[in-house]
């Protein structure tokens, strides 16, 4: 059973990982492993103490918005207030202080899931008391892998992703299905396909988050099978996906050029020219120095025309940047739902609604 205010028994080693929290320890007396889930009390009190306006200052800035004075509200829900340390959701008459009672009233985690995306975003770590056998160097934590991938599969296919490209990046350890929480996995890997960022999306609920000690040098990708002089940028790994798939119901070969997703929204500096390139686009075009074209596919909304802006001001004029967002819908997996006559997610639903000047969708 899961007690945020459990203490662990006298000679018990305990190991934290997140974000799927777990904590292995071993008996004095050495009898096997057990397994439970677990929050450390250090943890527990670093994640209460975070309060939204700085949450959402660090981590989601894209969604916050300065209403006046030092007041502010978010992109999303208009109505919801920030201000003096503490938050108030007018419409639904609900209010808090930390960002943990944001993701929990608001956007409907479950206690777990805030705390996990809170101390992954924010590296929070407890002490540990931990044997000389265990390592202490910083490594990416991945979830435990469940025993099959039947919600993941499942949920690709809805989004309208090709079977053959779902079965090559699950062969391939692209793609997985978290054990616990039963989320979809994205695992980005360096050039000997050792694993270095993961990105976790909830599967039925709008959770969204990265791995533990992921580096965003390597964000989820598929590179050509053969050199090619082009590179093909995404907001995410279901947009990459999918224009993988709209490919291949083309006609045309998938793998022929190189696929790369970005590691969350990309934050442009308030002078554009200040920017930086992203650094998985960095990295690709370092381990790539064939590269000559790179065409950019990020989302048909303000923030993803901004990027796109951006990120073509400060690449190197070496390269060709072709600008080709989708011709439908917020993102190209809402393409082809389109193409497929498929239905779009909720989440992206809502983002269509007020892009289009419609009535303020409210959630």
């Amino acid at each position: 059973m899961l007690h945020s205010q459990m203490v662990p028994p006298k000679g018990i080693t305990w190991l934290f990982l997140c974000p799927d929290i777990t904590i292995s320890y071993q008996s004095q007396a050495g009898k096997g492993m057990k397994i439970m889930p677990y929050i450390p009390p250090s943890v527990m009190q670093e994640v209460k103490r975070m309060d939204l306006l700085a949450y959402l200052k660090n981590y989601e800035p894209y969604e916050l918005v300065h209403f006046s004075g030092n007041t502010y509200t978010t992109r999303t829900h208009d109505s919801l207030k920030i201000s003096n340390g503490k938050w108030m959701w007018w419409s639904r008459g609900i209010g808090g202080r930390s960002a943990l009672d944001y993701l929990i009233k608001v956007k409907e985690y479950s206690f777990l899931e805030a705390v996990e995306l809170l101390a992954g975003q924010a590296n929070i770590q407890p002490s540990l008391s931990v044997s000389e056998n265990i390592p202490m160097e910083k490594h990416l934590l991945l979830p435990k892998k469940n025993e099959d991938n039947a919600e993941v599969i499942a949920y690709l296919l809805e989004r309208g992703i090709d079977k053959e490209i779902i079965r090559f990046c699950l062969d391939s350890g692209r793609i997985y299905e978290s054990a616990f929480h039963h989320n979809a996995v994205f695992v980005g890997m360096d050039e000997k396909d050792n694993p270095k960022y993961a990105a976790l999306r909830g599967i039925g609920t709008s959770f969204i988050g990265e791995a533990n000690g992921s580096d965003k040098n390597y964000s989820f990708s598929i590179f050509a099978e053969k050199s090619n002089d082009t590179v093909h940028l995404f907001e995410s790994a279901i947009d990459l996906l999918s224009y993988a798939t709209l490919q291949k119901l083309d006609g045309k070969e998938w793998r022929r050029e190189h696929l790369l997703s970005l590691a969350g929204v990309y934050q442009p500096a308030k002078e554009i020219e200040k920017s930086k390139v992203p650094a998985a686009l960095a990295r690709t075009l370092k381990m790539h120095p064939e590269v000559k074209t790179i065409v950019l596919h990020l989302d048909n909304d303000r923030i993803g025309r901004l990027a796109t802006k951006a990120i073509s001001t400060v690449l190197p004029k070496q390269y060709q940047i072709k600008d080709v967002p989708p011709k439908q819908g917020k993102d190209y997996n809402d393409l082809l739902c389109i193409k497929l006559n498929l239905a779009i997610t909720k989440r992206e639903k809502s983002m269509k609604k007020n892009m289009s000047g419609h009535e303020k969708y409210e959630r």
